[in-house]
């Protein structure tokens, strides 16, 4: 069989730091095909006549509101755009499977029960069920008639998911494993027929299981009093001498870290997508309330301040926006071409999601970043009424706060970032250190760098690779110290998470600049004045940022010896045109009230 080799120029994990990308070659959410279009649509339809309408009653967790919409979903096929043909699904490919994911995020309670069903729910089987596992259980949740949830953490262990004390002990029959624990925070408990449970088989070999309602010795908890996400169910589960046939094993005994692990990384990218499509419903709330309030004789919508906001909102989400759908082309470049390779659609699937781990952690601390900033303006911009709970702002504030949360809070999600890089640099799957021997010698020899840019957005290109230097200095450094033992980075976390929000400024500004830069060569999209204004606003701030974090990095680990060329390296790497960035919010802020509403 043919074997099609990923493009150049679209990249492996982590190799965004080292390589760069051709726009031409990117996928951007202005090449939406017509098909998506009305994907979205048909979401969108849904969202307002079958969830909107009963929000209330979402929200009083009126017994069997919630599973009824799922099903009612499900008859539609969208739990199963994800999941083979062979099962009764549509395997549709990943990128629309990301729009599907972003329609669903403005739906509130209900976007936390689709995204824990699809999610963390139905993945597990799919990637180390067995035959007759999936068999069984893909199709009842692929149509919605099955529900999932996904049963890891517990009082004791939370983002250190492997301390778990929930134990399975094989019977003397050897025909059942018998678990005894508890598990907090379950998503979807309420109503669930499937429990992904992990335990400690023998207590020491951490292992996942199926296991199924009313199977005798499960119990549920009442629904938990939550800050937000109120219309979610949200349950322990204790279990006490259950008996789980041993055909409900899920994967190999002493191997549920492989489960727990690879399951969040796809877990992390679908919370991203649906922030962002919470983030942009809010630009479109706050701009239509600012063009109807009036005070001083004017909407409020024509002060410079409530300006900057609705700027920044839309800034934010398409700094997101661009960054989630060039990962989801990635994902799916992968999977395409494990297929063509052999692999299966689970196996590809799965190597995809893998590769692009860090990506994944990215787009989970972004999208839900930039939805808490969104929401946080939106309740500002309302004054009074976005604190009154007659209105949905409120509601909107609360559920956006589990979002830094779930899926591994940010924190982690943030050390995860540099020990997944460093991993695969250890690995030879990202060369950092010839990189950072470049810049050592330029920095040495005082030479310039005489790389000529073309095309559009040339100062932003220079600029972009500039942070990329400052960023493999001081990360070529790190490494360095780490293996020579000078520098723990397991107990210098803020050293760990400073270099991840570098990764991240660098990542996001590169987004958005290939984004334009595509943008720019489609005369039908592409306004001149509004997208170099989105961009120039972007590496502004990135500018700043990259400067801040360099500098407190080298002060943090750089010996005083050595901390005047770091200085100078920094300066050098951080040079770009001072902007009027009080116009270009403005340019953009008009946008948006032209079209009263999130306009790109």
């Amino acid at each position: 069989m043919e074997v099609l080799n990923p493009p150049a120029d679209i990249l492996k994990g982590g190799q965004f730091l080292v390589k760069d990308s051709d726009p031409e070659a990117l996928f951007i959410p202005e090449d939406f095909t017509e098909e998506q279009e009305m994907i979205r649509q048909t979401i969108r339809d849904f969202t307002e006549q079958e969830i909107r309408p009963v929000t209330d009653r979402i929200e009083k967790l009126e017994e069997g509101l919630i599973p009824s919409i799922m099903e009612k979903f499900g008859e539609l096929g969208f739990f199963g755009t994800h999941m083979p043909e062979e099962y009764g699904g549509s395997a549709m490919d990943f990128i629309t499977n990301t729009v599907i994911g972003e329609e669903v995020g403005p739906s509130g309670s209900f976007s936390v029960s689709y995204n824990a069903h699809t999610g963390i729910g139905m993945l597990p089987i799919l990637y180390y069920g067995t035959e007759e596992q999936k068999k069984k259980y893909l199709p009842g949740l692929i149509t919605g008639v099955l529900k999932s949830s996904y049963c890891l953490t517990e009082p004791s262990s939370g983002s250190d998911a492997l301390a778990a004390k929930t134990t399975a002990f094989l019977n003397e029959a050897k025909t059942h494993y018998v678990l005894n624990g508890q598990k907090m925070w379950i998503t979807n408990a309420g109503f669930a027929d499937i429990f992904t449970v992990f335990a400690q088989v023998d207590g020491d070999k951490f292992t996942g299981f199926i296991l199924e309602k009313g199977m005798q010795g499960m119990t549920l908890g009442a629904e938990e009093k939550k800050l937000g996400i109120k219309g979610s169910s949200t349950r322990m589960v204790f279990l006490e001498n259950v008996l789980v046939p041993v055909e409900n094993v899920l994967g190999d005994i002493g191997k549920g870290h492989l489960i727990a692990f690879n399951v969040l990384n796809i877990g992390r990218f679908k919370l991203g997508a649906s922030t962002l499509g919470a983030s942009k419903m809010l630009v479109n709330i706050s701009t239509l309330y600012a063009l109807e309030r009036q005070q001083f004789d004017t909407a409020i919508a024509n002060f410079g301040a409530i300006q900057y906001k609705l700027a920044e909102q839309t800034i934010q989400c398409f700094t997101a926006e661009s960054v989630i759908y060039r990962v989801a082309q990635a994902i799916q470049n992968v999977e395409e071409n494990e297929k063509v390779s052999g692999s299966d659609f689970t196996k590809s699937k799965l190597n995809a999601a893998e590769e692009y781990a860090l990506e994944c952690s990215i787009v989970k601390i972004l999208g839900s970043e930039v939805l808490d900033y969104c929401v946080d303006e939106t309740v500002q911009i309302h004054g009074g009424m976005g604190y009154s709970e007659e209105g949905a702002i409120a509601r909107a504030y609360r559920d956006s706060r589990i979002n830094r949360i779930f899926e591994g809070t940010n924190e982690i999600n943030r050390l995860l970032i540099i020990s997944t890089l460093l991993k695969r640099a250890m690995k030879g799957q990202v060369d950092l250190m010839t990189p950072a021997m470049a810049v050592q010698k330029e920095l040495m020899e005082g030479a310039n760098d005489e790389t000529v840019f073309s095309g559009h957005f040339t100062e932003e290109q220079k600029a972009l690779k500039g942070y990329k230097k400052a960023l493999i200095m001081l990360l070529g450094t790190a490494a360095q110290q780490a293996m020579s033992g000078t520098l723990d980075l397991k107990t210098e976390q803020e050293i760990v998470m400073n270099l991840a929000d570098l990764i991240m400024t660098i990542y996001n500004a590169e987004s958005v600049l290939l984004r334009c830069q595509k943008i720019a060569d489609k005369p039908s999209v592409y306004q001149p004045e509004l997208h170099q204004a989105l961009v120039k606003t972007v590496f502004h701030q990135a500018n700043q940022s990259v400067y801040t974090l360099s500098l407190d990095l080298t002060g943090s680990f750089i010996p005083e010896s050595m901390q005047g060329a770091y200085i100078s390296g920094i300066r050098k790497y951080t040079k770009y045109p001072i902007q009027n960035i009080v116009k270009h919010r403005r340019t953009i802020a008009s946008a948006v009230i032209d079209k009263k509403g999130y306009c790109f």
